[in-house]
Formats: C-alpha cells, structure tokens, sequence
C-alpha cells in the first residue's frame, strides 16, 4: 500500500511553560489518533527554527481516507488546549515520492 495523502496537523504553542505539557499529551495522543484515524503511519515533528510550532503527520493510502479522518470534531484537543494552543488541519495529496 502507498501513500496517497498526508493530514497535517500544525499546532502553535506560544507559552513556553505550555510546551512539556503539550509533549507529553501529544505523546498519548498520537497512537490513539492513529488508530482512530486508520492512518498508515503517524509522526510528529517540533520546529528547530520557532520552538512553538508543532507538526504531526498521518498517512493514509487514499484521499478519502484523510478526508474522513479530518471531520473527527477534536474535542479532546480543544478541551484540554482551546485558548492555549491553536491548531489548523489541511490535506496534501502525493504528487510526486522519489525514490518509488
């Protein structure tokens, strides 16, 4: 199976005291959302040039997976971080992989 599109969740965590905090939630929270989601894979990423921007990954094998994945509501995120964390949500479907 190959990867046909990515949901990529980027999440702004502006307060420093937030950041430990947001980690280890996250670090639960991936392998639920993976399978939640029905992802291939998951990862996540945390920026080296702005220390308040996290990035995760979920890769699916086909665009109508990712689509669907998208339209879980999010509620848990937004209770424990709505007003601390801001969090956008897109789809990119794979154009192009070298090598295949």
């Amino acid at each position: 199976m190959s990867t046909q599109a990515l949901l990529i969740v980027h999440t702004d965590v502006p307060n420093e005291a937030d950041r430990a905090s947001f980690d280890q939630w996250y670090d639960r929270h991936l392998p639920e959302a993976l399978h939640v989601f029905g992802a291939l894979r998951a990862w996540r990423t945390w920026s080296r040039t702005d220390p308040s921007k996290h990035t995760a990954f979920y890769e699916f094998s086909s665009l109508e997976e990712a689509n669907a994945a998208i339209q879980s509501p999010g509620n848990e995120f937004d209770a424990k971080w709505g007003g601390r964390a801001t969090r956008t949500r897109d789809i990119v479907e794979v154009a192009q992989r070298l090598p295949d």
